[in-house]
């Protein structure tokens, strides 16, 4: 802007050698409307430079604590990323030892069933032996049982058919003399 007005100013200077008028006075670009508008602009200036300058710093001082904020998250959220990162590089391995361990797991207890079923097998069988030696048992205590019934019955029959009055007569004589005897 500076150069422009002084450009004018020559140019004023120079017209008014040619003209009887002072430069200072030519019409429409009167000096002292020139010195107004300096002295309205450079009041304009001071007034406004002291605010502005404390606006303008304050709004310097906001961005850089906003640029440093940003950056402190920014430094945040790349850490969370490089260890999501971290972490997603070792979910496959963790997988893998996850299932070696499930697949362990599930073999030993498939060896556990197994050992547990094999010992129940054992104990049913011998629960079984038990058993039918224990009926065994008591089936031949009732045959015995039978055969000494059936064997006395036919003994009582073969008496019975054997033994006539004078037999019987003749036992009880025996008898009454046997108790009769000190």
């Amino acid at each position: 802007m500076l150069p422009t007005v002084a450009v004018i100013f020559i140019a004023l200077f120079l017209e008014t050698e040619t003209h009887t008028k002072p430069w200072w006075d030519y019409p429409g670009l009167e000096v002292w409307k020139f010195v107004n508008l300096f002295l309205f602009a450079g009041g304009m200036v001071y007034l406004l430079k002291r605010p502005l300058s404390e606006a303008f710093r304050a709004r310097r001082e906001g961005i850089r604590r906003e640029l440093l904020k940003a950056r402190e998250e920014r430094d945040q959220a790349l850490a969370k990323l490089a260890d999501i990162q971290r972490r997603l590089d070792l979910l496959d391995s963790e997988i893998a030892v996850i299932r070696e361990h499930s697949q362990f797991e599930a073999q030993t207890e498939q060896e556990r069933i197994m050992r547990d079923t094999e010992q129940e097998i054992l104990k049913l069988k011998e629960q079984s032996q038990r058993e039918i030696v224990s009926a065994g048992k008591v089936a031949k205590h009732e045959l015995r049982r039978f055969a000494a019934q059936q064997s006395v019955r036919l003994a009582e029959e073969i008496v019975r058919r054997e033994i006539g009055s004078d037999d019987d007569a003749r036992l009880i004589e025996l008898n009454v003399e046997q108790l009769g005897r000190p």
